[in-house]
C-alpha cells in the first residue's frame, strides 16, 4: 500500500512523460494516496557558464517551472486525485530523492529513455534514483 507517491517529471519533454503519469494516477487512486508531482530545476549558477545568464535567471526560471507544471497537471491529473505540486532545484537525482525523503514517499515514479551506450558509463538520473532512494522505485519506459 502507497499514502505517497512521488511523480518526477521532466517538463522539457513533457510527451515521454504521459505513461509514467497514467501509472502514477492509477497507483494513487488504487491507495487513494496523494501524489507528490515533482520537476527539478537544475542549477547553473556555478562556473564559468554562470556568467553569461542574468543574475535572476534561476528564480525566474523555478517560477516558469511552477506554472508549466500547474498547467501540466491541470491537463493530467484529475481533480479526485490529492495532489501536491513541488519544484526543486539543484541536482535532479539528487533533488528527487531529497523530495521522496521530505514528503515521506512510499514510493517514486520516473520515466526513463532506453539506455545507451554512454548511460551505462555515466549512469542517468533514473539509475541514480534506484541507487540512492530509501523507498521503492517505479520507472516506466517510454
Amino acid at each position: 500500500m502507497f499514502l505517497d507517491i512521488l511523480l518526477a517529471i521532466d517538463l522539457v519533454s513533457p510527451q515521454t512523460q504521459e505513461k509514467a503519469v497514467a501509472i502514477a494516477v492509477e497507483q494513487a487512486k488504487l491507495f487513494n494516496a496523494r501524489l507528490h508531482v515533482l520537476t527539478v530545476v537544475p542549477e547553473v549558477h556555478s562556473g564559468i557558464v554562470a556568467g553569461f545568464f542574468p543574475k535572476n535567471f534561476e528564480s525566474a526560471a523555478i517560477e516558469v517551472a511552477r506554472q508549466q507544471l500547474r498547467n501540466f497537471c491541470e491537463k493530467r491529473i484529475p481533480s479526485n486525485v490529492k495532489l501536491q505540486h513541488v519544484v526543486a532545484h539543484g541536482t535532479i537525482y539528487q533533488e528527487i530523492v531529497k523530495a521522496a525523503q521530505q514528503t515521506k514517499c512510499d514510493l517514486i515514479v520516473m520515466a526513463s529513455h532506453r539506455p545507451e551506450l554512454s548511460d551505462f558509463l555515466l549512469g542517468p538520473n533514473a539509475a541514480r534514483v534506484v541507487r540512492h532512494a530509501s523507498c521503492s522505485v517505479m520507472i516506466i519506459r517510454d
